[in-house]
C-alpha cells in the first residue's frame, strides 16, 4: 500500500477542487519569518503589506494569468520583506554623479566639505545661538553670525542671506523697486532650470520690467534714455547659463554705475553662480567674481551659495550698509530666510576661504573642478576591468577622453578636459541599430537601480560614465556585486 501524501505543516490544507488556497491573515502573521519583519517594521505596516500582497494574488489578473501560485509562508514572507524594504527607501538618496556635470542642479549641485558637515551635525544636535545675541544677552540677528565673514572675503559694507538666489533676486527688488522701473538690458533677461525667468521674478516683486537694446547689443545710452521718473534702479544679469557670440555689445558695470548714480539710483547685479575668488588661479575659465562688481561700482550684487562659492543651498546679497539695512526691515525677509542647518554650513565654507592657498584641497566643487586629467585616467584604468568583468560579454567598456563642464550655468561654453567609460553594445545581433539604444536605455536604468544608482549620459550612441566626480572608487567596484554578473546587460 503506497504512503498516503500530507500536506506540509505551513501550508493552508488543500482545497477538494485542487485549486491552491491562500493562508488566513492571522495564520500568516504568526510564521516566524512575519514575526521577524514585525519586529523590525511594527505590525501595522506588515499587515497592511500582506493584505496587499494576498489581494493581489487573489485578483482576477492573478488568476487569468495562470501561473501556479506559491502560498507558502515562507515564500510569501520573502515579497512582502521586498515591498517594505522598497518602501523604506529614503526618497532622497545619495548618487555617483557620473554625468560630467560637477555643479549638477538634478543632482544637488555642489557637495559640502567635511567642516561644514560637521557644523551641520552640530546644529542639529543642540541648541544654538542663531539668533541670540551672546555678548549683550538678547535677541541677535541671524545674518550677523556671517556678515562680518561675508564682508571681509568680498570687501562689501554689509550683507544678508536668504534661501537661495532666486529669492535674494526678488527680495531685493521688492525692497528697491516696489511700483517702479527696473531697467535690465534685453539680453540679460535669462531664464533658469525650471523655467524661472527674471521677468517673472521682477513681476512678482512688483516691479515693472524696462527693457533696452536687443538681444545681442545693448549700449550704455539705451539705458541712460530709459531713465524716467518711476526708475528705482538699473540692473546687470549676469548670463551664466548661455553665452552669445558674435556681433555683440554689453554696456561695461563700471559705466553703468557711473549713470546710475549720477542719476542718484542704484546699480544692482545680479551674479548667479558668481565666485567668491579667481577661479584663473587654477587654470579654470574666467568667472566674474563679487569682488570685481563691487569694485566696479556695484551697490548690490546677488549671488548664489550652492554654485562655485561650493556650499549649501543659499542665496546671498552684499552690498551698501544702507540698502541692505532696508533689505532688513522687509517682512517678505522672514519668509524667505535661511534656516540653522543652511546657516552653519554656509559659515564653516566660508571659513575656508580664509586659506585661499589650500581653498582647491578643502572645498570639494572646486577640487573636483581642477581635478587632473590624468588623476581620472589612473582610476578609469582601475575601475574599467571591474566594469566589464560585471559586464560579461554584452557590452564594450572602453577607456577614453571625454569633456566635462562646470554647471548650474556657470561657463556654459567652456569644457574641461576629463576621462571616462564609453560603455557600448558589443554589436552582434540584434542589438544593432534600435536594439542597440534599447540595450544602452536597459543598462542606464539597472545602473540606477544599484544600491548607490549611478547616472551617466548616453551620447553618440554610448553610455559615458565620466569619472571626474568619482571619489569614491571603492564603494563603486564594491556595490556591482550586489546585481548578479550580467544584469546589467539591461536584459535582466
Amino acid at each position: 500500500m503506497p504512503p498516503t501524501k500530507t500536506a506540509a505543516p505551513d501550508a493552508p490544507p488543500p482545497p477538494r477542487d485542487g485549486t491552491p488556497r491562500p493562508p488566513s491573515v492571522d495564520r500568516l502573521l504568526s510564521h516566524a519569518a512575519l514575526q521577524a519583519l514585525i519586529e523590525a517594521h511594527g505590525r501595522t505596516r506588515v499587515l497592511e503589506t500582506t493584505r496587499a500582497v494576498l489581494a493581489e494574488l487573489r485578483s482576477p489578473a492573478a488568476r487569468a494569468a495562470g501561473a501556479p501560485v506559491d502560498y507558502a509562508p515562507g515564500t510569501l514572507a520573502v515579497e512582502i520583506g521586498a515591498r517594505l524594504a522598497r518602501s523604506d527607501r529614503p526618497g532622497l538618496r545619495r548618487v555617483f554623479n557620473l554625468t560630467g556635470t560637477v555643479l549638477h542642479t538634478n543632482l544637488g549641485r555642489a557637495p559640502l566639505p567635511e567642516q561644514a558637515i560637521a557644523a551641520l551635525e552640530l546644529a542639529a544636535r543642540h541648541p544654538t545661538n542663531l539668533e541670540y545675541d551672546l555678548a549683550r544677552g538678547g535677541r541677535g540677528e541671524r545674518d550677523g553670525l556671517i556678515e562680518g565673514l561675508l564682508c571681509e572675503i568680498t570687501g562689501a559694507e554689509a550683507a544678508a542671506c536668504v534661501n537661495n538666489n532666486a529669492a535674494a533676486v526678488l527680495l531685493a527688488l521688492n525692497t528697491l523697486a516696489l511700483r517702479g522701473e527696473a531697467i535690465v538690458s534685453r539680453g540679460e533677461l535669462v531664464e533658469i532650470g525650471g523655467s524661472f525667468r527674471i521677468p517673472d521674478v521682477m513681476a512678482r516683486a512688483g516691479t515693472k520690467l524696462r527693457e533696452v537694446g536687443t538681444t545681442n547689443r545693448t549700449h550704455l545710452d539705451d539705458y541712460a534714455a530709459a531713465i524716467g521718473p518711476r526708475t528705482r534702479l538699473l540692473l546687470k544679469v549676469h548670463t551664466s547659463n548661455y553665452e552669445v557670440r558674435g556681433f555683440t555689445a554689453a554696456a561695461d558695470a563700471g559705466d553703468l554705475a557711473g549713470l546710475a548714480h549720477d542719476h542718484g539710483l542704484p546699480l544692482m547685479v545680479d551674479l548667479g553662480s558668481g565666485a567668491l575668488t579667481a577661479l584663473e588661479r587654477w587654470g579654470l575659465p574666467h568667472e566674474p567674481t563679487v569682488q570685481e562688481a563691487l569694485q566696479d561700482g556695484a551697490d548690490l550684487v546677488t549671488v548664489s551659495g550652492d554654485k562655485l562659492l561650493g556650499g549649501p543651498q543659499a542665496g546671498l546679497v552684499l552690498g551698501r550698509k544702507s540698502l541692505i539695512a532696508r533689505i532688513r526691515r522687509n517682512p517678505l525677509r522672514r519668509a524667505l530666510r535661511i534656516d540653522k542647518l543652511t546657516l552653519a554650513a554656509l559659515e564653516a565654507v566660508l571659513r575656508l576661504y580664509r586659506d585661499p592657498d589650500r581653498l582647491a584641497e578643502r572645498l570639494p566643487a572646486l577640487r573636483l573642478l581642477v581635478r587632473r586629467p590624468d588623476d581620472i585616467a589612473a582610476v578609469a584604468a582601475r575601475v574599467a576591468p571591474v566594469l566589464q568583468a560585471w559586464l560579461r560579454d554584452r557590452f564594450e567598456v572602453a577607456v577614453g577622453p571625454c569633456e566635462s563642464q562646470v554647471g548650474s550655468g556657470a561657463r556654459p561654453a567652456d569644457r574641461l578636459p576629463s576621462v571616462g567609460l564609453a560603455i557600448r553594445p558589443d554589436g552582434r545581433g540584434s542589438r544593432r541599430g534600435r536594439g542597440e539604444g534599447r540595450a544602452l536605455e536597459g543598462l542606464a536604468t539597472t545602473l540606477r537601480e544599484l544600491p548607490v544608482p549611478v547616472i551617466g549620459r548616453v551620447t553618440d550612441g554610448a553610455l559615458v560614465l565620466d569619472l571626474r566626480c568619482l571619489e569614491d572608487e571603492q564603494e563603486f567596484v564594491r556595490q556591482l556585486g550586489s546585481l548578479r554578473p550580467g544584469q546589467g546587460s539591461g536584459e535582466g
